[in-house]
């Protein structure tokens, strides 16, 4: 882990200065069956596929098939042109983005700065760098067809790092009548773009998604790099199958029923390295933070006692151990903003790290006025990746005193009922466990989930506090590296302190696919289906 953490440091440097059914029904495909199709499971179902009404990065993967985005972040951790190119003022006050010939939606209009303006501003309204973004921002406008024209307040050294940031929540352009829907709602249908279409009639959530071929896509001439430039289509069809069981997917990847697995459990990877026809390699070289997320609305986390005493009773290595097991694969780490990056600190992590705290989560707890409120902790048994932590998690939140409800459920369910303010009795939660790539957690402006801005904007949990708002200001505005890390550490010694999420590790997840496929490409919103061609 830390050689393939290290390998990215100077990279990961440069920018966080500046600033993761059955076969045989599945794959009955009768429509657009003609052509070259990739079959891949993925790491989870497809239920909601508007991806600015969620971070699942399932709907994340569903948008970079989907949508584009005005401008890309490449290998080298450079902004690069996407959609648009861009000019900024002398006075650093004025960016001005003008939009490349010949972009089509997939309905046949024309795209225009109008769709890219209402984009901008939708996806602002609900993400962590837009939100901050925003409050610099003077004016977005639409002043010709083809230019978006943004004024800041001040200078803001963050806007191209914001709209071009590669994973969640992703700046994807789309048409205006659909970019003008609240962001608290879904959006009435998938046109974008982008490389790929959606084909609605084919999509089963639970079995199936399908994307074809959009022949109307006209890619960029440059090499491609992580999601910055040509996104070459290289197949007609793409068919992402919903095998909630790794063992099926395993096996029918080996038989060459499918072509591609996203997460394949780490305990069955020396089989897949074994087998000739396949190749196993991790796509996103930084990993991911795995992490356990509170509900501050409702009992019994709406006291930070308790909070913290739940914290004292959490061994970050007790649930590494059980989600990946082999540590190669992970690495334990108490930082927030990811280790061996310029903003990385142990502060506050004693007892999460050491796994130490219990006898001090039961003191903490008999301190702390709990009443016995159960805590409903989500569980999805559907994901490879979020399998272990709310199982491990409440073995040592009953050990600490505890009484937990372990609800079962499929982890679309989760990214549904997360998103639910009501009670737990009322079909809400106290507790649910998710994972961010490290590109998305790795500086306090990035890290959604580090935000304290409550039940307005604040991300599932929601989470108040005025304090790591401050702080996050106070970092856009330092004016050194030095003075970005001391705020940093602030940031996390207050997160620590309030309990506003409990990390719980770092860790790679390799993926597998026959040796048809060629040009897999690597990065930190993998996997992506352009550039990958199959051999018939």
């Amino acid at each position: 882990m830390l050689s393939l953490m290290r390998r990215g440091r100077r990279a990961f440097a440069s920018i966080l200065a500046l600033s993761v059914v059955a076969l045989s029904t599945a794959m009955a495909s009768p429509v657009f069956a003609a052509g070259k199709t990739i079959t891949a499971v993925m790491h989870s179902d497809l239920r909601i596929i508007d991806p600015i009404f969620t971070t699942a990065y399932i709907t994340r993967d569903h948008g970079y098939m989907v949508y584009d985005t005005l401008i890309a972040t490449d290998a080298n951790f450079k902004i690069q042109p996407q959609m648009a190119d861009w000019k900024i003022s002398d006075d650093k006050l004025t960016y001005t983005f003008t939009l490349r010939d010949g972009l089509k939606w997939h309905d046949g209009t024309p795209v225009t700065a109008e769709d890219c303006v209402a984009s901008l501003k939708r996806w602002a309204a609900v993400d962590g760098m837009g939100q901050q973004m925003m409050q610099f921002t003077a004016s977005i406008e639409a002043t010709d067809p083809k230019t978006i024209t943004l004024k800041l307040k001040e200078p803001y050294g963050l806007v191209l790092e914001s709209i071009g940031k590669p994973s969640s929540r992703v700046a994807f352009m789309m048409p205006k009548r659909l970019a003008e829907t609240p962001p608290d709602k879904q959006i009435p249908e998938q046109i974008g773009s982008g490389p790929f279409k959606f084909v609605q009639g084919e999509f089963q959530p639970g079995v199936k998604a399908v994307y074809v071929k959009n022949t109307d896509y006209v890619p960029r001439k440059e090499p491609v790099s992580w999601t910055a430039g040509g996104k070459v289509v290289k197949v007609d069809r793409v068919e992402w199958i919903t095998m909630p069981d790794s063992q099926t997917a395993v096996n029918a990847l080996q038989s060459g029923d499918i072509d591609f697995m996203e997460n394949p459990p780490w305990d069955l990877l020396p089989v897949l390295e074994g087998n000739p026809d396949l190749k196993v390699e991790t796509l996103n070289k930084f990993g991911f933070q795995t992490l356990g997320r509170m509900n501050f609305l409702h009992p019994p986390f709406d006291n930070p006692k308790i909070r913290r005493a739940a914290l004292l009773a959490i061994s970050q290595k007790d649930v590494l151990d059980a989600l990946v097991g082999n540590p190669k694969y992970y690495k334990v780490c108490g930082a927030f903003f990811i280790c061996d990056t310029p903003f990385a600190t142990d502060v506050g992590s004693e007892t999460l790290v050491k796994g130490n705290g219990m006898a001090e989560a039961k003191k903490a707890l008999a301190e702390s006025g709990y009443d016995g409120t159960p805590v409903v902790i989500m569980a999805p048994g559907d994901v490879t990746t979020l399998k272990a932590q709310p199982i491990v998690a409440a073995q040592q939140l009953r050990e600490a005193g505890f009484k937990v409800d372990l609800q079962a459920t499929d982890w679309q369910t989760v990214v549904s009922r997360r998103a639910s303010q009501k009670s737990p009795k009322e079909g809400g939660w106290n507790m649910f466990f998710t994972n961010w790539v490290s590109a998305d957690v790795s500086n306090p402006i990035a890290n959604l989930s580090i935000g304290g801005q409550g039940k307005k904007g604040g991300w599932f949990g929601w989470a108040e506090d005025a304090k790591i708002e401050k702080l996050k200001d106070d970092f856009v505005r330092a004016a050194s590296l030095d003075d970005q890390k001391k705020i940093a550490t602030e940031i996390q010694k207050e997160a620590y302190d309030q309990v506003i999420y409990i990390p719980l590790g770092q860790y790679l997840a390799p993926s597998a696919w026959r040796k048809s496929l060629t040009g897999v490409l690597d990065g930190p919103a993998t996997p992506v289906f352009w550039n990958v061609d199959k051999s018939e």
